[in-house]
Formats: C-alpha cells, sequence, structure tokens
C-alpha cells in the first residue's frame, strides 16, 4: 500500500500528505459554498413564512427577527376574507393541471412522430421546431393576443391553457428519449395486431416514465409561476391565478406584508409538494435517455 502510493505520489510530483490535505481543503470549499448557497436560499424562505404568523407591527420594527414573537393567524384570516384567494387558487390549480398534461401527451405523441416515422421534410420540420425554441416569448405576445382577441378567449380559462399546450423543447425532448426505444420492440406489437396509437400508449409511453416526469415538473413549474401571460389576457378579478391576485395585492399607498406573505406562501405550497412527489423521477430523467440527433 505503502509502496502504491510512493509511486502515486512519484507520478505525479506531490506528496500524498500534501494531496491529502489539498483534497480536505477542496472538500472543505465545497461544504461551505453548498451552506452558503443553502443560507441564501433558504433564509428568505423562512422569514416569508415566519412573517406570515406576525402582525404588521412586528414586520415592520428594527430589529428585524427571524421568528415571531407574537404569533397570529390574521393574516390568513385576512387573505381568504378579503380576497378571492380560494378561487385564485382553484384558477391555477385549474390551468396548470391542464397545460401539464396536454403538454406532455402532445410533446410526447409529437416526440414519438419524430422519433419513429420516416416522413418528407422531418429533419427540416424538426430544426424549425428546434428554433422556434431560441425566439423570447415577448416577440409572440402581440401575434397571440391578436388571435385570442379574435377567437374571443379573452378572460377564459382557454386564453392562458391552449396557447401553452405544446412546448417546442418538450418535444425535442420527449424525441430524444423516444429514439432510445428499440424499434425491434415496436415491430413486435405491429406483428400482433397493435394500431399505432396502441403502440404509442401501450409500448412506447410506459418506457418514457423517466422523460414524462421531467416534462411534467418542467410544464408544471412553467404554468404555476405564469405570470406576464395572465396579466395580458386576464381582466376579471375572478379568472385571476395565484400570482396574479398576490401582485393586485400590493397597493400604491398602502401594503399588507403580512397578507401578501401569506400568500406567497401559499402559492410556492404546490410546486415544492409537485416536485419532492416527483424528483426521484426526474432526476433518473435527466440522467437517462438517448442523446442523439
Amino acid at each position: 500500500m505503502a509502496a502504491d502510493q510512493t509511486v502515486t505520489a512519484a507520478k505525479t510530483g506531490t506528496p500524498v500528505k500534501v494531496r491529502a490535505l489539498l483534497t480536505g481543503a477542496g472538500r472543505l470549499l465545497v461544504l461551505l459554498l453548498l451552506l452558503g448557497g443553502v443560507f441564501l436560499t433558504a433564509v428568505p424562505y423562512i422569514y416569508m413564512v415566519s412573517a406570515t404568523f406576525k402582525p404588521n407591527t412586528e414586520i415592520y420594527s428594527i430589529p428585524i427577527t427571524l421568528w415571531p414573537r407574537n404569533v397570529t393567524y390574521f393574516n390568513y384570516q385576512q387573505l381568504f376574507s378579503e380576497f378571492p384567494f380560494a378561487r385564485w387558487y382553484g384558477n391555477s390549480v385549474l390551468v396548470a393541471s391542464t397545460r401539464t398534461l396536454l403538454s406532455v401527451f402532445l410533446s410526447a405523441l409529437a416526440g414519438f412522430g419524430f422519433a419513429k416515422y420516416r416522413f418528407p421534410g422531418r429533419n427540416v420540420l424538426l430544426i424549425v421546431l428546434i428554433a422556434t425554441v431560441m425566439l423570447p416569448f415577448q416577440v409572440l405576445l402581440v401575434p397571440l393576443f391578436i388571435e385570442m382577441v379574435r377567437f374571443r378567449w379573452i378572460d377564459t380559462y382557454w386564453a392562458v391553457i391552449v396557447p401553452f399546450a405544446a412546448n417546442a423543447f418538450h418535444i425535442f425532448l420527449m424525441r430524444q428519449y423516444m429514439l432510445s426505444v428499440p424499434d425491434e420492440l415496436l415491430d413486435a406489437a405491429r406483428i400482433d395486431g397493435c394500431s399505432e396509437f396502441r403502440i404509442f400508449a401501450q409500448v412506447a409511453l410506459p418506457l418514457m416514465k423517466p422523460g414524462l416526469a421531467v416534462i411534467s415538473i418542467l410544464a408544471f413549474v412553467q404554468s404555476w409561476n405564469d405570470f406576464l401571460w395572465p396579466l395580458i389576457v386576464l381582466n376579471d378579478i375572478n379568472m385571476f391565478t395565484v400570482n396574479l391576485g398576490v401582485a393586485t395585492m400590493v397597493g400604491p399607498y398602502r401594503i399588507q406584508y403580512g397578507t401578501v406573505m401569506a400568500g406567497s406562501f401559499l402559492s410556492t405550497l404546490p410546486i415544492v409538494i409537485f416536485f419532492l412527489t416527483m424528483q426521484r423521477q426526474f432526476i433518473a430523467g435527466l440522467t437517462s435517455g438517448a442523446i442523439k440527433l
């Protein structure tokens, strides 16, 4: 063992003890950086949760305290009594769930078509599809808004669901995963008399669970956090999503920070719960799948 260490040290030109010290210092540095990142990320969130149980006088008090001295539930009572927060929450759940389901299904179906079927212009269409990912959403705002006006979808759920029912990046991602499905497996299903849609639904789709988990989380988080588009197409306060509703709680002259913090905290819960339940599949989806073009 000592001989191996001596040989290794001779090859690298660095004594074993020095290398071990450098390795230990590197690990300590990484640990400190991670702890610093956790601190910068977690402390504001913890303070937000704590502020929901503080009266406004304590929130404004100096010095700032992390934990509430006088616990109160008034902020939550005011949130649901003075604002249609339950309606906003229900709107967000409906919109995010519908958009996620549609995005997962349509992206998987389109990705299956791009990966397993040969047709004229397939590669050109794929390149055009990928190119649309580079377009900033702000470029599409005016054309999309004009379409919503012509369809008479302003102040309806259709306006915040249909334009995002499919996502170019999700289609490309599912196409990459579909490439890993053996063609022989699909041919065997065809020989058994399965229709093309049944092959997609019962053969290919179950093999793509990691990929489905990835785009499910991406679609849900994107939909739940969406603010700009609902701000443009929704005018009726009862149609607001939760993010848009919380933004309207901030007045020009007086802000009830405790109530705003309560609404902000409740608006983050679905994302946290959704990710915690799907994190294993999400990580598996990021580390598996084909890397082909």
